[in-house]
């Protein structure tokens, strides 16, 4: 019987254009596809390995021909709306009291500076977990194995009563190796208030 709840933040709580946002940064950047220097650079970044004045120093000099605000527009631009109903959902499901909330997510010092300052209801929604985990400032991410052990050993869980939801597969894949649960949600059908319509879950 599932007593906890991982949740990640993107794509399940609030919306992001991924998509959108990587054809976006191509067509600023002039290239192709990005390097396999830029890949680690921006996954330093998401664990808080540098900082941010580093990681926009090295766009700076990597696009000298771009702006700081551009590059800043370009980064953000993921970001989209927090449907209210998501905070009601986990609102109640916290009032409730009957699981363990936690949220487990790769989220950057500018992604979520953009959302205190974008989502006039952020902290409600933060202060509805038992514990908010943001991938720099753990300086862990996912999908690596450590960042489930992290949370799992941080507060004595068990991993078969533990489900965590992700919309990147590779995360639930890697989190369902420990023997926990999981549901890959698919933001484009699926919405994580439907979650207890879920037969596949053990609640």
């Amino acid at each position: 019987m599932i007593k906890n709840i991982i949740f990640d933040f993107g794509d399940v709580f609030i919306n992001l254009d991924k998509e959108g946002a990587m054809k976006n940064a191509l067509d600023l950047f002039g290239i192709d596809s990005f390097s396999e220097e830029i890949t680690a650079f921006n996954s330093f970044y998401e664990q808080g390995l540098i900082s941010t004045d580093e990681f926009l120093e090295f766009y700076l000099k990597n696009f000298p021909n771009l702006s700081r605000e551009q590059i800043l527009d370009a980064w953000q631009s993921i970001l989209k709306d927090f449907p209210t109903h998501r905070l009601e959902f986990i609102q109640k499901l916290a009032s409730d009291k009957k699981y363990k909330l936690i949220l487990l997510s790769n989220t950057n010092e500018l992604h979520i500076n953009w959302v205190k300052e974008n989502v006039p209801f952020y902290e409600d929604f933060k202060n509805s977990f038992d514990a908010f985990y943001l991938s720099h400032e753990i300086n862990l991410r996912k999908p690596n194995v450590d960042i489930y052990q992290f949370v799992l050993n941080t507060h004595d869980l068990k991993a078969e009563e533990t489900l965590f939801i992700d919309d990147t597969e590779e995360n639930t894949l890697a989190a369902s190796n420990l023997g926990i649960h999981t549901w890959n949600i698919d933001p484009f059908k699926d919405d994580i208030a439907q979650l207890f319509k879920l037969k596949s879950i053990p609640f």
